[in-house]
């Protein structure tokens, strides 16, 4: 795997985890680990952090592309 795959593969995967976490906060779906309850501030936090790599990765698959 190439650099430019792993970082779209990545970029993917993290997308992912921010729609999901940006539903949880629309719809306010509850949250534990092992019996402990998940503050709905962790996923703001996860959502930004995500968000972030998410669009980092496609800017660079964009400039790499040219």
């Amino acid at each position: 795997m190439n650099k430019q795959t792993y970082y779209a593969l990545t970029s993917i995967i993290f997308g992912v985890l921010a729609v999901l976490h940006a539903a949880r906060l629309y719809y306010g779906w509850p949250a534990n680990i092992g019996g402990f309850d998940i503050p709905v501030w962790i996923s703001w936090f996860a959502l930004a952090i995500a968000g972030y790599l998410s669009m980092r990765g496609w800017m660079f698959v964009q400039h790499k592309g040219r």
